[in-house]
Formats: C-alpha cells, sequence, structure tokens
C-alpha cells in the first residue's frame, strides 16, 4: 500500500505493525525534517500517529500540553498530535487548526482514531468489511488489497461527469468511501463510531460592514502568517 503512494512522501517511510493492526506512511518533510520520522509514539510507547498535512498552531497547542505535564522528543508538529490524543482524546480534532488527515493508535486500548480537516483539504479514503477496516490518502492503495473490488460505481461516474467530481462520502468504486470533513471515526473492541465536531454556520450576523472588513483582513494575516511555518523552501 505505501508504494502505491510513494509519490506523495518521496523523503521517508515507515511501518508499524502490532498483531492485526498496522499502519504505514510515506512522508513529505517540511517541519523538522531529521526529527520528523512517522510512524511516532509517546515516550511509552503505547499511543502513535501516522499524518498527512500541517498543524498550524501546532506551537500554541505544543506549549499548553507542556504546561500540563507532556514531554516532546521532536520539533515536529506530527508528536503534538501523540500527546494531544493522550490528553483530549478524541476531542483533538476540533482543537487543531489545519489542513490534515491522519490515523492514532492507542495500544493500550487497541482502538484506531481517524479523523479529517475541517473542510476537507486532505483525502481520506475507506474500505471497511466484517473483517478488516483500511485507510488511505489514495484510493489505489486501498486497490492494492485482495479485500477490495474494483467495481465502478455508476452513480459516482455520472455525478463525476455532471460535476467534474464524486460528491462524498462516494467515490468512483462501490465498496470505497471518503471520510466526511469535520468528522471522526474510531474503531474499538469492533464497536465503530462516527462524530462530526465541527460544520459552517449560517446564522444571520448584523455587524457593520467596517467590522467584516477588519475581521476579514486580520484572519488572512493570520492564515498566511500560519501557513508559513516550515523548514523547507
Amino acid at each position: 500500500m505505501c508504494n502505491a503512494i510513494r509519490h506523495r512522501g518521496p523523503d521517508d517511510e515507515g511501518v508499524f505493525i502490532d498483531r492485526n493492526f498496522g499502519m504505514g506512511m510515506q512522508r513529505l518533510a517540511v517541519i523538522d525534517i531529521e526529527g520528523g520520522h512517522q510512524p511516532i509514539f509517546n515516550r511509552i510507547g503505547t499511543v502513535g500517529t501516522v499524518y498527512n498535512g500541517e498543524i498550524y498552531n501546532y506551537r500554541e497547542l505544543r506549549a499548553e500540553l507542556s504546561r500540563l505535564g507532556h514531554r516532546f522528543r521532536t520539533e515536529s508538529d506530527t508528536e503534538v498530535l501523540v500527546h494531544g490524543y493522550a490528553e483530549w482524546g478524541v476531542e483533538l480534532p476540533a482543537r487543531l487548526n489545519g489542513m490534515f488527515a491522519f490515523a492514532i493508535w492507542d495500544g493500550t486500548r487497541r482502538r484506531v482514531v481517524c479523523a479529517r480537516d475541517h473542510v476537507g483539504i486532505k483525502p481520506l479514503y475507506l474500505f471497511e468489511s466484517r473483517s478488516l477496516i483500511a485507510w488511505a490518502s489514495e484510493v489505489k492503495a486501498l486497490l492494492c488489497l485482495p479485500e477490495v473490488k474494483a467495481k465502478l460505481d455508476p452513480q459516482a461516474l455520472v455525478d463525476f461527469l455532471k460535476l467534474g467530481y464524486v460528491p462524498g462520502p462516494g467515490s468512483m468504486f462501490q465498496e470505497i468511501k471518503k471520510l466526511p470533513p469535520a468528522t471522526v471515526v474510531s474503531v474499538e473492541n469492533g464497536e465503530r463510531r462516527e462524530t462530526t465536531y465541527w460544520d459552517l454556520s449560517f446564522a444571520p450576523d448584523t455587524r457593520p460592514l467596517s467590522d467584516w472588513c477588519e475581521e476579514v483582513r486580520t484572519t488572512v494575516d493570520e492564515a498566511v502568517r500560519g501557513q508559513l511555518v516550515s523548514d523547507v523552501p
């Protein structure tokens, strides 16, 4: 599966297997080039993650978690996910400002948690059957599995020809679905739970135009400043 998406992350790769669970990563190194190898685990090795994206407020979260007693070994934004999950559990994604799709393995509970960013910038595809749950950043990785059949979804083809894309949670294949934006799915002891942690608000706001102009200007400045954090050009 990793080989099928090597083009997404040519800088590094890593695989972790624990009995009937496994996760792998192809990394494009952006922050902490040397220390950000994935999967990355907490100090005692019970919680680990693979992750695609960038957390723009990771420095603020790192400072908060450090005050709560967490000790970091790297400068990577990825490690914030591990300690953030240990502190806040499945409430973690709501605290993140960024673009991300990640999987967290909780070895103590033998629980896997997958999440996608607020508006679905980063992709995450799922295959689920009675005996297997698998996920990947691209469909082609899932098609490597013998359990997954490449059966075209006729309605998805119609949607693609009409709209230029396939609306979620569908994909071009019958057995593969997209995890919706702002969604967390967890599996523990064979029980699957899915929750939404954020949604757009369309409530009326009667503030004057000048207030809106100032808020837009401030928000754009903050967004650009946050997204300039990088250790590479």
